[in-house]
C-alpha cells in the first residue's frame, strides 16, 4: 500500500521549545504533539478532527475531541495551566479568533507561550492572526513559516512517478531539509506569496515580581574552588537552589553535596555546549530564574541579587559583560578576541553587546522554555544570548569586574572561535526584532 504523503510542519515543531506541559488544540495535532513527548513533556490535545481522532489516542495519552466551531472548545481543559498552547490547522474553523485566544490565554503559566500555525490562503490572512493575538493580550514575540516551492516540487516529482514512497526516502528527506534554510531566506522576502503554512510566536506578558532562583554550575574538577563557591552563592542567595551539571573524575560532586547542592552526573564528559543545555533545562524544571557563573572565581558573586532584581522586574536576560572595558585580570589577546567576536554579532544581527561568550548569564525560566536549544558543539552562550533578542525578548546588559581564575582554563579556544561564527551564521533567518528590547543597564544608578 502506497503511504499518505504527509509533510513535517518543521515551523511549528522548531517554535515549541520545550515546555514542562503543552496543550495542542486544532486538526491532526497529534503528530506535532508527539514530538514533544519525546523530550518528557505532559502533553493533552483536543483534536478536531472526527477522522483524526484513532491516530491522536495512538499518539498522545490524553485526547479530548472538540467542535472548533463552538465556543466551549477549552471546557475539557478547564481549570489546568501549560507552559504551551500549540494551535495547529482549524483557525479558519474558528468563528472569532480573539475569543479562540482569550480561551488559550487562560490555559498558560505566567510567560507562557502560544504557537499558531495555519495554511496560507484557506483562512484567515497572517495580519489577521497577528492582530487577533494582540487584542487578545498576547505579546507577539517572532514569525515563522514553510515555504512553498521546493516542497511543492518535490511532491510533484513523487506524483509524477506515481509513487508517494519516494517522499519518505532517506535522499527525499535530506533534500528537503538541507535545501530548506536557504529556501526560507528567500521566501522570507514576501512570505504572504511564498509561504505554504504561516506560524506565529506569541506570550503571555510575564509579570513583574519575586522569582524562585537556581543558581547553577558546570564543574570539572573544581576541587579547589567549588566548596568557597558554594558558601559564597549561599550568602548572597541563601533561599536559591544550587544546581552543577558535573563532568569530573574528582572528588568534586561529593564535596557539593555536602554543601547541599543538587548534582547531576554528565559521564562521560561531552563538553561545555551539551553541558549548558542540560543545567538550563534542568533549571526550568522547577524554578523561574536561572543565574549562570563559572566555578573559578573569575565572576562576581555579589552580583547575583543585582541580576535576580533585574530579572524581576521584568527582563528575560541579563548579561554581565566582562568586556565592556579592558580588565588587568583578562589577557589582552583574549580581550581583543572577545571583542571582535562581539562586534561580528552586532554587524550581523544588530545585536548591541560587548560580549557574547560571558560566563554570568541570567535568564527567566519561561523564556527558555519556549526555546529548543542545542547544545551541540561549542559557543551555545551566542544562542542563547542571539536567538531571544531577535525573537523580541528583553535583554539587560551591564559590566561586572572580572577576577584571576582559580585553576587551568578547560576551553578549547580554536574550536570555540570555529563555533562562535558557525553560531552567529545559525541565527540569520530566526526572528528579526532587536532594537530597543536590549538595553544597557547602570547598576550604580539601582
Amino acid at each position: 500500500m502506497v503511504p499518505v504523503l504527509k509533510e513535517t510542519n518543521f515551523a511549528l515543531v522548531e517554535n515549541l521549545g520545550r515546555p514542562r506541559s503543552a496543550l495542542f488544540v486544532g486538526v491532526g495535532v497529534a503528530e506535532s504533539a508527539s514530538a514533544l513527548r519525546t523530550l518528557g513533556a505532559k502533553v493533552v490535545a483536543l483534536e478536531g478532527s472526527d477522522e483524526l481522532l484513532d491516530r491522536a489516542v495512538d499518539l498522545v495519552p490524553e485526547v479530548h475531541s472538540v467542535d472548533l466551531r463552538k465556543s466551549e472548545v477549552f471546557r475539557a481543559t478547564e481549570g489546568r495551566r501549560f507552559d504551551l498552547v500549540a494551535v495547529e490547522g482549524g483557525c479558519e474553523q474558528v468563528p472569532n479568533l480573539i475569543d479562540f485566544f482569550q480561551g488559550a490565554r487562560e490555559h498558560l503559566v505566567d510567560g507562557g507561550h502560544l504557537v499558531v500555525s495555519f495554511a496560507a490562503g484557506s483562512g484567515p490572512s497572517r495580519g489577521a492572526v497577528k492582530s487577533a493575538l494582540e487584542s487578545a493580550g498576547f505579546e507577539v514575540m517572532r514569525y515563522d513559516m514553510n515555504p512553498r516551492f521546493l516542497r511543492a516540487e518535490l511532491t510533484r516529482a513523487a506524483k509524477a512517478v506515481d509513487d508517494l514512497r519516494i517522499a519518505h526516502t532517506t535522499s527525499f528527506r535530506y533534500t528537503r531539509q538541507l535545501a530548506r534554510p536557504m529556501e526560507k531566506l528567500v521566501a522570507m522576502r514576501d512570505p504572504d506569496r511564498f509561504a505554504s503554512d504561516h506560524v506565529w510566536v506569541a506570550r503571555l506578558p510575564p509579570k513583574r515580581g519575586p522569582l524562585s532562583l537556581t543558581v547553577g554550575m558546570l564543574t570539572l574538577n573544581e576541587i579547589e574552588s567549588v566548596e568557597r563557591m558554594i558558601d559564597d552563592i549561599r550568602a548572597v542567595a541563601p533561599d536559591a537552589k544550587i544546581l552543577l551539571v558535573d563532568s569530573s573524575s574528582d572528588k568534586t560532586p561529593e564535596l557539593a553535596k555536602t554543601k547541599g547542592a543538587r548534582v547531576v552526573r554528565q559521564l562521560p564528559p561531552q563538553g561545555h555546549g551539551p553541558a549548558m543545555e542540560r543545567l538550563m533545562y534542568e533549571a526550568a524544571q522547577d524554578t523561574e530564574a536561572l543565574i549562570y557563573l563559572d566555578c573559578d572565581f573569575t565572576y562576581p558573586t555579589e552580583m547575583i541579587p543585582v541580576i535576580r532584581r533585574v530579572l524581576e522586574d521584568g527582563a528575560d536576560v541579563v548579561n554581565a559583560s566582562r568586556t565592556a572595558k579592558f580588565q588587568e585580570a583578562m589577557p589582552l589577546p583574549n580581550f581583543l578576541a572577545n571583542r571582535f567576536m562581539a562586534a561580528s554579532a552586532q554587524v550581523a544581527h544588530g545585536l548591541p553587546t560587548t560580549d557574547v561568550h560571558s560566563g554570568m548569564r541570567g535568564y527567566r525560566c519561561s523564556m527558555i522554555r519556549g526555546f529548543s536549544f542545542d547544545g551541540s558543539g561549542d559557543a551555545i552562550p551566542l544562542d542563547t544570548l542571539i536567538l531571544p533578542a531577535k525573537s523580541g525578548y528583553r535583554v539587560v546588559e551591564f559590566p561586572i569586574d572580572y577576577k584571576e581564575r582559580m585553576g587551568v582554563s578547560k576551553l578549547a579556544k580554536v574550536r570555540g572561535v570555529l563555533w562562535t561564527y558557525i553560531r552567529i551564521a545559525g541565527a540569520f533567518g530566526h526572528g528579526r526584532r532587536v532594537g530597543g528590547r536590549h538595553s544597557h543597564y547602570d547598576r550604580r544608578r539601582n
